[in-house]
């Protein structure tokens, strides 16, 4: 991780010496600028800086324009903005412009030189990801794989190298992240995208039925058998069976399914032939089928047939720095459904950033579509957010007041209490677990706690984190 650029901007001199001495001690490359103007003309006349550290507040400008400049000469580059005095509303509007991270002074000089090194291990992903644009057919919006953390990177980075493989992928993760999304993606960009793209979900087909939609019929091999019927496994010859929740999926046709994946072979019910198959099979789960197997609910050599590729899916609350782009996405996409040009308000987009989710992507999907129909006009505000999402929210939402009387931080308090209680029923009273559900450390849930009268917990607890 030596040698990178890294362009420090701070109008104190002493803190510009003090990062310049601290960063070229760890082997970076630094060059410092004491304003926004000058930053902005450094970034434009010099090679791409790899890292950009800048103060928020300066006499000639902010820290959010060199942000912007740094980001518009090379999208690759990590900004981490540095101030003595942060509110939520600027770290929002930093994350969504694309900043790093946002580190208020005081800072340890450790964690700063550790929060480099992690913003240097995102961009590397990011440049390896730079040209990749995962999506399934066109004029499905909803089917791109939309991220820029981490974790979703390393995603599109495997679909990418494993999509024209013929080895079979099992994407596992919670309900609501967008496996069958990848799943249509893995097909979209490899060698079987002209093929067929198949979706046979386990848990919806009923049991008696499952084997003749899967394996096809003949004519007569059972009761309203009047025609002979192809089966889903046939009409996925020579592109992508997709088979959801394969968890679901009773023992016997567990058997039947590993005959495929080792003989490439189908018999359709009534037939005493059998007839070659060329599929490749992406299977999705949100169960632990290594339990399963355990507990001889799902077949062991099944279990390895599939689990060649592994593709993990990430919560949205591992992802967060994603909300911002996922809820643009959505927001764009039910406008156009519903023909309407309107924009998420700070105070809402705030919100969805502190969700704890427990359906994911989906469940901010279903949000973003409530708050398009009921704004009535430009903006998206809180009160337009459904009350369930909020974990039983304030009477306030229904009885908005038109005098300007609104109390914004009173309103926030009260859907914060929501959120504790919420997470607290979640997680069953377990006060670490309850924190971690809203991404917060124990310390910072038990002061939130504390602050609202609701630190009741056991004292066991009490030197978590």
């Amino acid at each position: 991780m030596n040698g990178q650029r890294v362009l420090v901007c701070d109008d104190e001199p002493s803190m510009r010496n003090m990062l310049d001495v601290l960063l070229s001690r760890e082997q970076y490359k630094v060059s410092t600028v004491s304003g926004a103007l000058e930053a902005a003309k450094k970034i434009k006349t010099s090679a791409p800086f790899d890292i950009v550290i800048t103060d928020l507040s300066m006499p000639d400008g902010s820290g959010m324009d060199v942000l912007k400049a740094a980001r518009q000469r090379d999208p690759s580059s990590q900004i981490i903005l540095i101030t003595a005095y942060a509110t939520t509303e600027q770290a929002v509007e930093a994350m969504r412009l694309g900043a790093y991270d946002y580190v208020q002074k005081p800072f340890k000089n450790h964690e700063l030189l550790a929060t480099v090194e992690k913003a240097l291990e995102k961009q590397a992903i990011v440049k390896e990801n730079q040209s990749l644009r995962v999506r399934v057919h066109e004029g499905q919006r909803t089917g791109e794989i939309i991220g820029k953390s981490a974790v979703m990177l390393r995603v599109m980075t495997m679909v990418e190298k494993v999509a024209s493989a013929p080895s079979s992928v099992l994407i596992t993760g919670e309900s609501g992240t967008g496996k069958e999304i990848v799943a249509r993606s893995l097909h979209k960009i490899g060698d079987r995208a002209a093929a067929p793209f198949v979706v046979v979900n386990c848990g919806a087909l009923p049991e008696n039925l499952m084997e003749s939609e899967l394996f096809g019929h003949e004519k007569g091999s059972f009761t309203g058998a009047t025609s002979s019927k192809e089966g889903l496994i046939r009409a996925a010859d020579g592109g992508t069976l997709f088979l959801d929740e394969i968890g679901e999926l009773p023992m016997p046709l567990q058997v039947k399914i590993l005959r495929v994946l080792q003989e490439r072979k189908v018999r359709a019910v009534g037939s005493d032939e059998e007839q070659s198959v060329d599929v490749r099979v992406v299977a999705a789960t949100n169960r632990d089928l290594e339990a399963d197997v355990a507990a001889n609910l799902f077949r062991q050599d099944l279990f390895y047939r599939l689990n060649v590729i592994r593709l993990r899916l990430p919560a949205l609350r591992e992802r967060r720095e994603d909300i911002p782009l996922l809820a643009e996405h959505l927001l764009a996409k039910h406008t156009a459904l519903q023909g309407k040009k309107i924009k998420f308000s700070p105070e809402a987009l705030k919100i969805l950033l502190g969700l704890p989710y427990p359906g994911n992507v989906r469940e901010l999907e279903n949000i973003v579509e409530h708050a398009v129909t009921l704004a009535s006009g430009d903006l998206i505000h809180a009160t337009d957010l459904p009350e369930e999402s909020l974990g039983g929210s304030p009477e306030i939402v229904a009885d908005l007041p038109t005098d300007g009387s609104f109390d914004l931080d009173a309103y926030l308090g009260t859907i914060e209490r929501a959120l504790l209680r919420t997470s607290l029923e979640r997680a069953g009273g377990v006060r670490t677990q309850a924190a971690k559900l809203l991404g917060l450390s124990f310390r910072s849930f038990r002061y939130r706690l504390a602050k609202y009268d609701m630190d009741e917990g056991d004292e066991h607890e009490q030197n978590e984190n």
